[in-house]
């Protein structure tokens, strides 16, 4: 088979235009639009090209205006671009940084406070609030006290039995006190005080030697009355609670605190606790126990405090507002609640690399308060984050990494922007050095066989070729689609060249 070489000349490889028009309309706009000064003129490069903001493909080399009407854009040669700093590095200019209100804060690394904010509800020191039960059967004769939350005194009379076995357990002791048998004497004094006679009930039984059919009880303690269950005439028993006492010099408030905060919540805590009741008055505790189980219903773990409550301003059932305030155990990485980008799939945040470069990366939080957020990883104590305009920034971050993805690695380049070929010329035009291919497909790109337009490269002769000659041609990709090799084939047997 007889071929013939027409030329062969290295070429340099221009930028693929389709994949990189996103990257380039995001970094001339971050550039900013202002054309630089004098001054800034002296300490960078000359520009390369101007375009227009809204179309990268719109060149110029003098500034000038866009089909748009609008200025166009310098381009200058940077010595070092923001890939430098890895994928997703985005550069804007320091005029964009300002016109933005861009602003930083440095990531430190500190114990992290916080303040749950919770609703608890006063209630009777429980370890003080005694409940009255008889320990005999019989029908309340008498009932000394009303209502509840009336104020009690300690051996204030409470209320008067009527009862067959007190009647009887009496009559036991005056035939023991008869019998001068100090066994029984002893025996029938116990029963009596087992059933709340007092020891001045027993003595004044001794001396006057008189069953009385119905006897009265006293107040253990002092407090006010609560839970009050009977009324006279009410027939009771063992196991029947008439009514309680409670206190009211010292309370306690149960809070309710979310489950996600449990972590959080540790005894000895401080807490600050107000009430609607009493605008600006503030009562300061701590947190004296923890229950160690959560409510099944309502997901939420109950903590207990006491209050001093000389005043009563204080009430059983009062809501109150509390504001637990904790502090973490180990100093971890802090930065400003607002510098965290949350999607609900991942969390990010946007670090100033300086220079105007900036880049989004992503992070895992940990608790978070009304300030600030702790950073579990990602970044470091010392880092500088984007606090305003973050949202801009990592959006342009995230376009400019999956572009970066896209692009090949260096030794790829050459092997992505042109293709070899086997073709059939069909037209040919001299003056605009045009020629009409039928190519066969390209494997390596996933492309059919077309036919199609190529620019021919200023070295290869024209006046050598014919119409309907089969060829093996090298094309690149620039601005169009430019023959920079090609080989006449004098028959069509070269199947090793197809697709390469």
């Amino acid at each position: 088979m007889n071929t013939k070489k027409i030329a062969i000349v290295p070429m340099i490889i221009g930028v693929l235009a389709a994949l990189m028009v996103g990257i380039l309309m995001g970094k001339l706009f971050f550039e900013g639009t202002q054309t630089p000064s004098a001054t800034d003129s002296g300490a960078k490069n000359e520009p390369l090209y101007w375009v227009a903001p809204m179309d990268a493909n719109y060149r110029r080399d003098k500034p000038g205006k866009s089909p748009m009407g609008m200025d166009l854009v310098p381009v200058y040669d940077e010595p070092q671009s923001a890939n430098d700093f890895g994928e997703g590095v985005v550069e804007i200019s320091s005029s964009v940084v300002n016109n933005l209100g861009v602003r930083t804060a440095i990531a430190t690394q500190d114990y992290f406070e916080q303040t749950i904010t919770t609703v608890g509800i006063v209630k009777y020191d429980e370890d003080k609030l005694v409940h009255i039960h008889p320990r005999v059967d019989g029908w309340i004769e008498k009932l000394y006290v009303k209502t509840v939350g009336d104020p009690v005194v300690k051996n204030q009379a409470l209320y008067t039995l009527y009862s067959p076995e007190l009647v009887g357990a009496q009559e036991e002791y005056l035939i023991a006190l008869n019998r001068k048998n100090n066994t029984l004497i002893q025996a029938a004094k116990a029963r009596l005080l087992a059933l709340q006679l007092s020891e001045e009930y027993i003595e004044r039984l001794r001396t006057n030697k008189k069953v009385s059919q119905t006897v009265t009880f006293y107040a253990p303690q002092s407090g006010v009355l609560d839970d009050l269950k009977v009324r006279e005439g009410f027939y009771v028993k063992p196991g029947n609670t008439l009514m309680s006492i409670g206190q009211l010099d010292e309370v306690w408030v149960e809070g309710e605190v979310f489950e996600r905060d449990a972590s959080l919540i540790v005894e000895n805590a401080k807490v600050d606790m107000t009430l609607a009741t009493y605008p600006g008055k503030v009562w300061q505790g701590d947190i004296e126990y923890i229950y160690p189980s959560l409510n099944a219903a309502t997901r939420t773990l109950r903590v207990r405090l006491s209050f001093v409550n000389a005043d009563r301003l204080l009430k059983p059932n009062m809501f109150t507002e509390l504001r637990i305030k904790n502090q973490s155990s180990q100093r971890s990485v802090l930065v400003p609640k607002e510098a965290v980008i949350r999607t609900g799939q991942d969390d990010r945040v946007v670090l100033a690399l300086g220079q105007g470069r900036f880049k989004s990366v992503n992070v895992t939080i940990g608790h978070v308060n009304h300030e600030v957020i702790e950073i579990l990883e990602g970044i470091n104590s010392g880092d500088e984050v984007v606090v305003s305009a973050q949202f801009l920034l990592d959006s342009e971050s995230s376009i400019s990494s999956d572009f970066l993805r896209m692009m090949p690695d260096e030794d790829d380049v050459t092997d992505i922007m042109n293709a070899n070929v086997d073709g059939v010329i069909n037209k040919i035009n001299i003056d605009s050095r045009i020629l009409n291919i039928s190519r066969e497909a390209i494997v390596k790109w996933n492309r059919e066989a077309e036919t199609m337009d190529f620019v021919v490269a200023s070295h290869i002769n024209l006046s050598e070729l014919e119409i309907g000659q089969n060829i093996n041609f090298t094309f690149e990709i620039r601005d169009e689609f430019v023959v920079v090799e090609l080989v006449v084939l004098e028959d069509k047997t070269h199947d090793q060249h197809k697709g390469h």
